[in-house]
């Protein structure tokens, strides 16, 4: 059994890897270790998670995806939730996060005999479902917050809309003029994939004009 710990944040200005010390402490505490770290700066609530796909791509059945929040993981809709979930378990790959305690079992191996292993699975599988649920209201209502501030604003001409970071813009053209991939770009400017698709979609625009 590999433990693979998966960290995300949503935007380039928050720290994918805050929770990186907390998750090596868990695992330590039950005399494992991490094998390996995925971190990303990509929205919870889109299935286009490279990083992600990367560590699933790397599990065998058995292994374990570690998270510090079932929000980390996913603040999808109801079908994309399904279909990750499907995925995960189709692979064999079980999900264990600190914020799901009847989940740390599959780590200490307190469930014995089939019986046992089922009944958990079942438990930790609503519970990641309502949790998930959970994660996704709490994203819609957040936006919805942020859309009814947003037209205040517009409605007392006082919103100018995000500010872009053009210096780290302007970093990813110079690094797409010469001919670095997106994995490459992301790694080192530490910036997101939707980032820099923004940026190679505005390159392209200046090109053909």
């Amino acid at each position: 059994m590999f433990v693979r710990a998966y960290l995300r944040a949503s935007t380039d200005q928050q720290d994918a890897s805050r929770a990186r010390g907390q998750l090596i402490d868990f695992v330590k505490e039950r005399g494992l270790q991490v094998a390996s770290f995925y971190t990303e700066n990509e929205s919870g609530a889109s299935l286009q998670r490279p990083e992600l796909f990367r560590l699933l791509d790397d599990c065998q059945p058995g292994d374990v995806l570690l998270i510090e929040q079932v929000d980390r993981l996913s603040r999808l809709t109801n079908a994309d939730w399904r279909k990750l979930r499907s995925d995960i378990e189709q692979r064999g790959v079980s999900i264990v996060a600190l914020d799901l305690p009847t989940s740390w079992m599959l780590l200490d191996n307190s469930a014995s005999g089939e019986f046992m292993g089922r009944m958990l699975s079942a438990i930790n599988g609503m519970l990641l479902d309502m949790l998930a649920a959970v994660a996704r209201k709490d994203y819609e209502d957040r936006r919805r917050r942020q859309d009814q501030g947003i037209a205040k604003a517009k409605a007392q001409g006082r919103y100018a809309g995000r500010a872009l970071d053009t210096e780290k813009r302007a970093d990813i053209r110079a690094m797409l003029d010469k001919g670095y991939s997106y994995s490459e770009i992301q790694r080192i400017l530490e910036t997101s994939r939707a980032t820099i698709a923004s940026v190679a979609k505005e390159r392209s625009a200046q090109q053909a004009a």
